[in-house]
């Protein structure tokens, strides 16, 4: 009889944890697994990849108001009768006005936006809530199962939250995941009495299908000038201010690039103006998301990750496996992905120490011709990862 599992995700935007998912999804053995989706909202370029052996559950109908504007999400609570939940939303709203740190505001609104979200009838072997915060918390609180397991994508402390706040939910959780040997240690340091819980399992990649999807072509023009590419979030973890100083320091020496963001995100704005106030526009280009970012790494010269903190980049992950140079900033977990001079570069967290290894992989072909023969012959593809999770369950 097949086991019965459950995965919790916020929505299916273009995200590493996101795309952790959907390659998760993609690789797990449906003959022993019926696999449940539960969506908060039913969004992302990623939901028409899911396999079509994952059954969708409907997204809840009153997240809505918890996605809206305070007045209009009362407003309409009002008109429905429903008195209690414009009360939680009002309260929701003092918390998005008086918590300054998203992380925590995110933990501290759960308590009033767990009121719009339903119990699910179903029970089920195992209940995965894949991202912190939201996800882990309504699968331990709104979900029947023997096991439960939630997934924490990043460095804990550089994510801003507060562990006392998931400290009782992670006492019922039978299995506290995360991405990389650093980010375990983290927890491991914060959360000492969860020992026994805390296991690593890394991101599932899988060579084939990217380099199968690599091939695909592209509208946008990447030749001439050295091609530089950059995937993320626009957002203060991701660093790309610190990129577009970078950028503007090797115009500023006479090198002709073109630097390429892949991502969406709430500092579009900001980095727009930090762009054009720079002279960049011809240079620095924030290009959206793409379904599929593989072709854009293939024809890239060298591949950048300037971010401030990550988990496990999957990024970097996709940039080895199409053996493109690297060059990412000494965050925490940088060492679990990159072996400075030996597969690719890390650099300070400055504009002047980015810039100097950009400059180093533009002028040294030889070392690009390096790291490219040494990705090579790594062994890159992760997709028995899924033994581990499949021996939680």
């Amino acid at each position: 009889m097949k086991k019965k599992l459950l995965f919790v995700m916020n929505n299916l935007t273009c995200g590493g944890a996101e795309k952790s998912l959907l390659s998760l999804l993609q690789t797990i053995d449906f003959s022993r697994y019926e696999v449940d989706l539960y969506l908060f909202k039913h969004e992302g370029l990623f939901m028409d990849k899911l396999p079509k052996e994952i059954n969708l559950l409907e997204q809840p109908d009153d997240y809505q108001f918890f996605d809206m504007s305070m007045k209009a999400a009362v407003l309409d609570c009002l008109k429905k009768g429903n008195v209690s939940l414009a009360v939680s939303r009002v309260l929701a709203g003092y918390v998005f006005f008086t918590e300054r740190n998203p992380a925590r505001r995110e933990q501290r609104v759960w308590k009033y936006l767990s009121r719009a979200l339903p119990a699910l009838p179903q029970k089920y072997d195992a209940a995965i809530g894949f991202l912190e915060k939201n996800p882990v918390y309504f699968s331990i609180e709104k979900v029947q199962a023997d096991q439960k397991i939630g997934f924490i994508h990043n460095d804990y402390d550089k994510l801003g939250m507060d562990p006392k706040l998931d400290i009782p939910y992670f006492k019922k959780l039978d299995h506290l995941v995360t991405v990389s040997d650093s980010c375990g240690e983290v927890l491991l340091q914060r959360f000492p009495q969860f020992k026994e819980k805390i296991k690593v399992i890394h991101n599932i990649v899988s060579p084939a299908i990217i380099n199968k999807m690599s091939s695909e072509r592209t509208n946008l023009r990447m030749d001439g000038n050295i091609s530089i590419v950059s995937i993320g979030r626009l957002n203060y973890q991701k660093g790309f201010e610190l990129a577009i100083d970078a950028c503007a320091v090797l115009v500023e020496q006479g090198y002709s690039l073109n630097w390429y963001v892949i991502g969406e995100g709430e500092e579009r704005n900001k980095l727009e103006q930090l762009i054009e106030s720079k002279g960049l526009n011809n240079h620095f280009h924030l290009i959206g998301l793409k379904e599929n970012p593989y072709p854009y790494i293939q024809r890239a010269d060298i591949y950048v990750q300037p971010s401030r903190f990550e988990g496990k980049s999957i990024a970097i992950d996709e940039a080895k496996i199409l053996h493109k140079p690297i060059v990412v900033t000494n965050f925490s977990t940088a060492k679990d992905q990159i072996t400075h001079n030996q597969n690719g570069l890390i650099v300070d967290m400055d504009k002047e120490a980015l810039s100097d290894g950009i400059k180093r992989l533009i002028e040294e072909k030889g070392l690009r011709l390096f790291f490219e023969e040494q990705l090579a012959k790594e062994q890159l593809g992760s997709e028995s990862e899924i033994e581990k999770l499949y021996a939680l369950i």
